[in-house]
């Protein structure tokens, strides 16, 4: 069947990998999405494994309408009671893009409304809606006239990995730090320092992805155990050998924060996870650190000047590249942060620059190899052997 992982724009390689990895076939990278091929298996152990997917749909018509009448008319003349039954509830999730249908709350109760009357019309009687934790989730897409319709098989956002809540202030998106240790080609064996650590995100998925702990591991509901054709058994057997799978192998994660409580709470959530033995976390400026460790990867999400002043930023940047040039020597660091003037402050020039997205926020996600003094000097040094 005919598949479609979303992702944040940025990602979409780098998924399409993962989705190699699992068995994917006829894989292709679209904006914000990758398409692919692959069995009801497959759909399950997406759901499970991908660390860099924020849903799995399942495609279930394509049509075009130009107008509210034609879209009711067309949503109408499917079978929804394939998918869904009065007995369950369900959403719609729309976004519309274009200049015939401009607001995708409309196009999503229109929607809504051809799968209600549909059902009243043949029953007697309509399924609920419930919008916050449906049974059934139904997504739609809109571009000009051109309607996909799919069935959500994740539900709730695959981000959602559960050891963050509400105490999370401006955190990075889990999918967007998965996808940053894949781009900076972090593996296990490499020492891995945030010195920004916040609540711990991307110590979070550096942890879980060393031990082969699948994302939603800790999650208990997926929608697609509320279609008709769930096959409990197939996915007690994909559980069953993804924790046969599990690791534990000796990895150096260390994190640290200006903030008490932001270390509190990335403690707190490496502990509920049992992952307190490879997290190792403390208070500290970042001007006042020292490296916990010879050599290895730095990524780092710093603040990107909401709560500080424009002076303040540029220099709390320089003050960055100093104290990684100073005392970070023999290291690759990764600076994300959607405050591209104070990226160019930080002094250093990137060896490697993506762009990614937190969410709706444009990032820059820049990679400085810290030589022993310039590149020229290592350069002559390599020369002169």
């Amino acid at each position: 069947m005919k598949l479609l992982a979303k992702t944040f724009h940025g990602l979409e390689e780098v998924l399409a990998e993962e989705l190699f990895q699992l068995g994917a076939k006829n894989i292709e990278p679209k904006k914000r999405a990758v398409a692919f091929e692959g069995d009801k298996e497959l759909l399950y152990r997406g759901n499970l494994h991908l660390r860099t997917a924020l849903r799995i749909l399942l495609p279930v018509m394509s049509f075009r309408a130009r107008n509210e009448r034609e879209l009711y008319k067309k949503v109408s003349e499917y079978n929804w009671s394939k998918h869904l039954d009065n007995s369950k509830t369900f959403a719609v999730d729309s976004v519309a893009f274009g200049d015939i249908f401009k607001h995708s709350r409309y196009v999503g109760l229109k929607t809504k409304d051809a799968i209600v009357d549909q059902f009243r019309e043949k029953t007697g009687k309509r399924p609920s809606i419930d919008v916050e934790a449906p049974d059934v989730s139904i997504n739609l897409h809109v571009t000009g006239d051109r309607f996909t319709i799919s069935l959500d098989s994740s539900g709730e956002s695959l981000h959602r990995r559960g050891y963050r809540d509400n105490r999370h202030k401006a955190p990075l998106n889990e999918v967007l730090a998965a996808g940053m240790l894949k781009i900076a080609k972090w593996d296990p064996e490499i020492p891995l320092f945030d010195p920004m650590c916040g609540s711990g995100t991307i110590l979070m998925e550096a942890a879980m992805y060393a031990k082969n702990i699948p994302p939603a591991w800790h999650r208990k509901k997926f929608s697609f155990m509320s279609w008709p054709d769930f096959d409990k058994e197939l996915w007690e057997k994909i559980r069953k050998e993804a924790e046969e799978k599990f690791e534990s192998p000796r990895v150096t994660i260390i994190g640290a924060d200006v903030s008490m409580q932001a270390v509190d709470i990335a403690k707190q959530a490496s502990l509920e996870f049992r992952l307190n033995r490879e997290i190792k976390v403390s208070k500290a400026a970042f001007e006042n650190q020292t490296p916990p460790f010879k050599a290895g990867m730095i990524i780092m999400n710093p603040p990107y000047g909401e709560r500080l002043q424009k002076d303040d930023i540029i220099e709390f940047y320089k003050m960055i590249g100093t104290v990684l040039k100073r005392r970070f020597t023999g290291f690759d660091a990764w600076i994300i942060s959607s405050n591209f003037n104070a990226m160019k402050n930080i002094g250093l020039k990137p060896a490697e620059k993506y762009t990614l997205f937190n969410g709706p926020l444009e990032t820059k996600f820049w990679k400085f190899k810290l030589y022993e003094g310039s590149m020229k000097i290592k350069k002559q040094r390599v020369t002169n052997k």
